[in-house]
């Protein structure tokens, strides 16, 4: 399973990528809100950290299909290869897919709240639809397990489309689709540091270190010896 960062700032995105192994990041418009700034500037800075190999996935933000395939080229055109646009699946969303499965572009097919949709994305060639899993579960249904069925109509008909899960409130949804075997999942820097994070873990590597310590001195390693 591919992990994304689901943030725009920087500063977040360099202290993640310094420790955690990351295949790229995931943008939406109201990510960008939240950083401020011309959003063109923000998504540049980050292109140039992550460097052409990582993912990242930017938002069309026109509400019609042939506006959104335009921001989709544009978008490409500044941001390079490695760079899906993002695509609501809605409507005028499924009009503009075709069009760029066509050209070629690709695309992931954004919020994603029914199998079925994910079913459209998928014959619309999307590469990723995105189901958002926090928010499913807000309105009273299990947002893992909508990933897990729509995951299961990609295997089912053979689809390449793959799952690209968001919208994460705790490290165990995000466990449990790892475990099933979904494409990918995009989580906030709390969620991925959070991954890690553990005072029973954190207490134990202590206890190595101080006894380490008494056998061969305070602030030796095992180079020292």
């Amino acid at each position: 399973m591919k992990l994304l960062i689901d943030d725009a700032h920087i500063e977040q995105i360099k202290k993640i990528y310094e420790f955690y192994p990351v295949d790229g990041v995931t943008t939406n418009p109201t990510i960008l809100y939240k950083v401020g700034g011309k959003p063109f500037d923000v998504l540049k800075e980050i292109r140039e950290f992550i460097g052409e190999n990582s993912e990242m996935h930017v938002q069309a933000t026109a509400r019609t299909a042939e506006g959104m395939v335009e921001d989709a080229r544009f978008i490409l055109n500044r941001l390079g290869k490695n760079t899906l646009i993002k695509i609501p699946a809605i409507e005028e969303g499924f009009k503009a897919m075709k069009i760029l499965r066509d050209e070629n572009i690709k695309f992931t097919a954004t919020a994603i709240y029914t199998p079925m949709q994910g079913f459209l994305a998928a014959k619309a060639g999307a590469s990723y639809a995105a189901p958002y899993i926090n928010r499913l579960d807000n309105l009273g249904y299990d947002g893992v397990q909508v990933a897990k069925d729509i995951h299961d109509i990609f295997c089912a008909n053979d689809f390449e489309t793959e799952i690209l899960a968001a919208s994460f409130k705790n490290s165990q949804q995000l466990l449990e689709l790892c475990k099933y075997g979904v494409g990918a999942a995009t989580a906030s820097p709390d969620i991925i540091s959070g991954l890690a994070k553990n005072k029973v873990v954190e207490s134990a590597v202590e206890d190595f270190l101080t006894d380490f310590s008494k056998l061969v001195g305070e602030g030796k390693t095992m180079k020292d010896c």
